[in-house]
């Protein structure tokens, strides 16, 4: 049998039926890869996605669909899918909005709202920005200790996030959701945030927004991508809680360790598969390890 993508050294039943399903994808199968950024494809610290250039430079080679799905903002995206080199459709805000690029798909997207500009088909899920806002000084007044990278300066999001200037600027240029920090009682405001209309996740920061998740927006391309390529199998790769919901999306959910090296603990699937590594270290060997059965 093939080495386990888990990092045991004793390789369970569930993880044996991953393998042979992975062997499975030998039948030519279109394969349909979503990651996250911060902390996953990206260096949680330097932002640097270098170590995973060997499979970035794979996936190009085999023409498989590389789809960002990030908590980030649609220009902080772009800045990446062009260093990236990246054409396909990305996922911003944490589901908030799903921008494919104009004539992607060779139909009509149907049964969904959409905007359009000069470079996009536009499908917005999220709630609107200025209502987040809102629901962040109601907090506020109401004596929670919130602080929302719209009560920030470019220089304090830079500071906090380890951001370049430049990069500080497009984070909070913002549309669908609202990071934020707090000091208290989680509990007591998770209730207020629900008792407003709102939901709330977790990266490496508190986020406000509606109701709208990954999971959702995943689960509409993983639709439009069927619609166009037939069968496909598909894999998505994160790091943190807020990918939880597009984890259990895809046929192969995979968890790369956090810069502390460990895996969050509150992400457990059945089907899990944990990348031997931190951020894009790990994403490099799980997404080799993969393509490599393909």
């Amino acid at each position: 049998m093939k080495e386990s993508l888990s990092l045991n050294d004793r390789v369970s039943l569930a993880e044996y039926r991953r393998e042979i399903a992975l062997e499975r994808l030998k039948g030519g199968q279109k394969i349909i890869i979503f990651t996250d950024l911060d902390g996953t494809l990206l260096d949680a610290e330097t932002y640097s996605f270098e170590p995973a250039l060997p499979a970035l430079t794979l996936l190009k080679k085999k023409d498989i669909p590389l789809i960002i799905c990030s908590s980030k903002t649609r220009k902080e995206i772009e800045y990446y899918r062009k260093k990236l080199d990246n054409h396909h459709p990305f996922i911003s805000e944490n589901g908030g909005g799903i921008f494919i690029p104009s004539g992607y798909f060779k139909f009509q997207t149907p049964n969904f709202k959409y905007d359009k500009d000069s470079e996009y088909l536009i499908i917005k899920l999220g709630a609107r920005y200025s209502d987040l806002r809102k629901a962040i000084i109601e907090l506020r007044e109401e004596g929670f200790n919130v602080k929302g990278f719209g009560d920030m300066t470019v220089e304090e999001v830079s500071k906090i996030t380890g951001l370049a200037i430049s990069e500080a600027k497009m984070a909070k240029e913002r549309d669908f959701d609202e990071p934020f920090i707090f000091k208290g009682d989680t509990k007591r405001l998770f209730n207020a945030i629900n008792a407003k209309g709102f939901n709330y996740t977790q990266g490496a920061f508190y986020h406000i927004l509606g109701d709208s998740d990954k999971g959702k927006a995943v689960s509409i391309l993983i639709d439009l991508y069927r619609k166009s390529s037939g069968d496909i199998k598909t894999i998505a790769i994160g790091d943190s809680l807020n990918d939880l919901p597009m984890l259990k999306n895809v046929d192969y959910p995979i968890l790369v360790k956090k810069i502390d090296n460990s895996y969050d603990k509150k992400i457990n699937l059945s089907n899990l598969i944990r990348a031997d590594g931190i951020g894009p270290e790990g994403w490099n060997k799980a997404v080799l390890k993969i393509i490599s059965a393909y």
